[in-house]
């Protein structure tokens, strides 16, 4: 099976191509703010209750390191989107962590 790559190419002025990369930039921020924000509950809610036993350290352990390693990509490609939410989502799973740590 080969796969096969395609390229979208945009004819028109700068300023449309500016428009677009501004629409890709709003739908990067929005895909951030969802993902980022669906982990606060679970946050607070560990934060309130010290409850972890129900959570599984291995996965919080590797969806962290995931998240670290998206983080390090976002500054290196300097995407703002995926280094904003990728900053708050290891903050939020790094307390949850240690909770479990903790509490167990």
């Amino acid at each position: 099976m080969r796969l096969r790559h395609s390229v979208i190419k945009i004819h028109g002025s700068q300023g449309s191509h500016d428009s677009i990369m501004l629409g890709v930039q709003i739908i990067g921020f929005v895909a951030a703010i969802l993902t980022t924000v669906c982990w606060l509950p679970q946050a607070l809610k560990t934060l309130r209750t010290k409850d972890t036993k129900s959570l599984s350290l291995v996965t919080q352990c590797v969806f962290a390191l995931g998240v670290a390693l998206w983080l390090i990509y976002g500054i290196l490609v300097g995407n703002a989107p995926i280094i904003l939410a990728n900053s708050v989502t290891f903050v939020l799973v790094a307390l949850i962590v240690a909770m479990k740590l903790r509490y167990g």
